[in-house]
């Protein structure tokens, strides 16, 4: 028995890494977990089914406001209802802001942003009308607080979507509908290749106070432990799943190599 038997599940950018990792999360504790991305989910499914696990494909993009309305019918239709829904899907581009590409910037704002909003509107008028509660978790990052250079659309989206999740989570909780926030520290993941080197990687990985970077499996297990029953009176909260790196380390420097300390 799973803690989530019987649930039904919609997680976005499912088909690789956080995603992908939630969506088989969710389905070992056995939900019926829908893959929505605009990539072909199917190498996600057929790990979840080679398990005994049940999920589907509902390829979208998450900018169409429309699209997520239907896929979110579509899945009540086909299941019955939907439960749990986990906002993951995100792009980005690195510029510095003055000389952006604004096609690129736009669309950092509309995947990070509109995306969740899209989705978890979809998803919480259907819960509302279900009557039977639910869960939403928004995949966020810690650029929502912090002002990484380079990354001025990404920070704006993940800031907004913070505001957006404690302000649902206050409009919800009347609904019996709970909303928290996963903040993923540097994890290991394909969309990372974008921007680094392997070697890169394992360097600066290293440097972190952990000493790696975060696997995909270890966001997941928060995320599915919010969409769990254990978690019910947690709700407007933030995990943080960074092994540290928002901590001050960098200030070590002050006591290492005191002779006092």
């Amino acid at each position: 028995m799973g803690k989530l038997d019987g649930k039904v599940a919609l997680v976005t950018g499912a088909a690789r890494g956080i995603g992908a990792a939630i969506a088989r999360g969710l389905a070992v504790e056995g939900a019926h977990v829908a893959l929505n991305d605009i990539l072909p989910p199917e190498e996600t499914i057929a790990a979840i089914e080679s398990t005994g696990g049940s999920a589907s494909a509902a390829v979208a993009d998450v900018t169409d406001r429309e699209l997520a309305e239907t896929t979110v019918q579509n899945l009540t239709a086909d299941r019955g209802k939907i439960d749990i829904l986990v906002t993951n899907a995100a792009y980005s581009d690195r510029e510095l802001f003055y000389k952006a590409n604004m096609e690129g910037f736009e669309k950092t704002i509309d995947v990070c942003m509109w995306g969740p909003f899209n989705y978890l509107r979809a998803a919480a008028n259907a819960m509302i009308q279900q009557g039977t509660g639910g869960s939403v978790v928004v995949v966020s990052s810690p650029h929502a607080i912090k002002a990484i250079p380079g990354a001025m659309a990404y920070n704006m989206a993940k800031a907004a979507i913070d505001q957006m999740a404690r302000t649902a989570a206050c409009e919800l909780a009347e609904h019996r509908i709970r909303v928290n926030i996963v903040h993923p520290g540097w994890t290991n993941t394909p969309g990372e290749r974008k921007f680094f080197h392997e070697t890169e990687l394992s360097e600066k990985g290293g440097e972190l106070p952990w000493g790696r970077l975060a696997e995909p499996d270890e966001i997941a297990r928060a995320a599915v432990f919010l969409c769990a029953p254990n978690s019910d009176y947690i709700n407007g909260s933030t995990i943080s799943i960074d092994g540290g790196a928002l901590l001050p380390h960098e200030q070590m420097f002050r006591i290492q190599g005191r002779p006092d300390v």
